[in-house]
C-alpha cells in the first residue's frame, strides 16, 4: 500500500499560491509570483534525497499539472527532481483534459478520494502530491493523506491561496522531523496518525 505525502511550500501565514514565477498563478490579482525564488538556491540542505527514491508515483491537480509539464519534461536527468518526475507515474485529477501528453501521466477516472484509495491500495512506495492545494484538501478531508512535509519560508505575503482553508474537524499532527535552511526556511514533517 502506498503512503500518500503531501508536499508543500508555504510562506509564514500560509500562502502556498505562486510559489515559482510571476505569472504561474494571478487568481483574484495575486501579485507576489515568484516569492520562493530566493529561498531555492538553499533547498538541498533539507531536502532528502532518500525522499525522492522512495517515491513511486505523484499525484496533481489539472492546473499544477500542466505547470510542471511546461517545464520538467525538458530538464535533464541529471536534476535529480527531474530524473524522478520525468520516470514516474504522474496521476492527473482532471474533468477537462482526457489526454496529457507528458510521459507517463494519466488522468485519474471517477470520484476523486475513490480514485485515490483505489491507487493507493494498488501501489508502493510513496505517492506525492506536489502543490494541488484543492486536491490536498479534498484527500484531507476524505482522510487519505498520510504525511505533510512543509516547507515554510520566512516570509509573510499577507493575500493569496492558503493551504489549509476550513477543516471539518480539529486533527492531531505527529512532528516527525524539522530542519532548517541557511536561509531561514524549515522543512517540517508531520505524520498524520
Amino acid at each position: 500500500m502506498s503512503k500518500l505525502v503531501a508536499v508543500e511550500f508555504l510562506s509564514v501565514d500560509g500562502v502556498m499560491q505562486g510559489l515559482g514565477s510571476p505569472d504561474e498563478d494571478r487568481d483574484g490579482g495575486f501579485d507576489h509570483g515568484g516569492w520562493g525564488a530566493p529561498y531555492g538556491d538553499v533547498m538541498h540542505e533539507v531536502v532528502d534525497p532518500a525522499g525522492l527514491s522512495a517515491t513511486s508515483a505523484y499525484l496533481f491537480g489539472r492546473r499544477t499539472y500542466e505547470k510542471l509539464a511546461a517545464f520538467w519534461p525538458f530538464q535533464s536527468d541529471d536534476n535529480p527532481m527531474a530524473a524522478s518526475l520525468n520516470s514516474s507515474p504522474k496521476h492527473v485529477a482532471t474533468r477537462t483534459r482526457p489526454a496529457l501528453d507528458w510521459t507517463g501521466a494519466v488522468p485519474l477516472h471517477g470520484e476523486l478520494a475513490e480514485a485515490v484509495r483505489r491507487l493507493k491500495t494498488a501501489t508502493g512506495g510513496d505517492m506525492v502530491i506536489l502543490g494541488s492545494g484543492n486536491v490536498l484538501r479534498q484527500l484531507l478531508t476524505a482522510g487519505l493523506i498520510d504525511e505533510l512535509r512543509l516547507f515554510i519560508h520566512p516570509l509573510l505575503l499577507g493575500t493569496g491561496k492558503r493551504l489549509f482553508g476550513d477543516v471539518p474537524a480539529p486533527r492531531a499532527l505527529r512532528l516527525v522531523s524539522t530542519a532548517t535552511t541557511s536561509k531561514g526556511t524549515l522543512a517540517a514533517v508531520y505524520a498524520l496518525d
